[in-house]
């Protein structure tokens, strides 16, 4: 899908996003600042997307050239994001599994296959990913998640990276909670995300 007004507009707002989280966290979670990558090179993200065979959605590329990638949990809520080589790295590992056992094309019983080659890790870990759904249509550009002994899963938590990174640079500022996880931060200045806090019985 070619970037149209829409991707451009998504691709602004994933830079937006990324400028909120990156003061809050120079100023509140020094550490896990210090966790995030620089920009990836224009040529770095290119490697990648021949590898891939197919040109990132405009978010996608928006958010490499803000940070290739972070060092470790806790940045985010879910996973922590993938660098250009980590994507590469992880979607060879899923086409050469899909290959081997056969699994890949349309399920049985219209659910989602086991991998998809035009799905794009962008965060990542313990073999369980956050992806972006690169396939022409109506979903394209969503979020959603590969766990690495399911198949893979799209809800209506993330329309879009743009729309979850805005989400978290809004929990960040208001401290309010994403996906039922809200920030905290250590002595340390190292940030994590863990459980909201229950409401008290009764209350409302």
């Amino acid at each position: 899908m070619s970037d149209d007004g829409a991707g451009q507009a998504g691709a602004e707002a994933v830079r937006a996003a990324w400028g909120r989280i990156d003061a809050w966290l120079r100023k509140r979670g020094p550490d896990s600042y210090a966790r995030l990558a620089p920009p990836a090179e224009p040529g770095t993200v290119a490697a990648a997307e021949a590898a891939l065979h197919m040109r990132f959605p405009a978010e996608l590329r928006a958010s490499l050239g803000c940070h290739d990638g972070a060092g470790g949990e806790g940045v985010l809520p879910v996973k922590p994001p993938l660098s250009a080589a980590g994507i590469v790295r992880y979607w060879t590992r899923w086409m050469e599994l899909t290959e081997e056992e056969r699994e890949f094309g349309d399920p049985e019983e219209g659910g989602e296959p086991s991998w998809h080659p035009r799905w794009i890790p962008w965060a990542e870990s313990d073999g369980d990913a956050q992806i972006i759904d690169g396939r022409d249509g109506p979903g394209f550009g969503r979020l959603g998640m590969k766990y690495h002994d399911e198949e893979g899963s799209f809800g209506d938590d993330a329309p879009s990276l743009a729309a979850y990174l805005t989400e978290v640079a809004d929990a960040l500022e208001n401290g309010r909670s994403v996906g039922g996880r809200v920030p905290y931060v250590g002595v340390s200045g190292e940030m994590w995300w863990a459980t909201a806090p229950a409401a008290p019985s009764g209350s409302g």
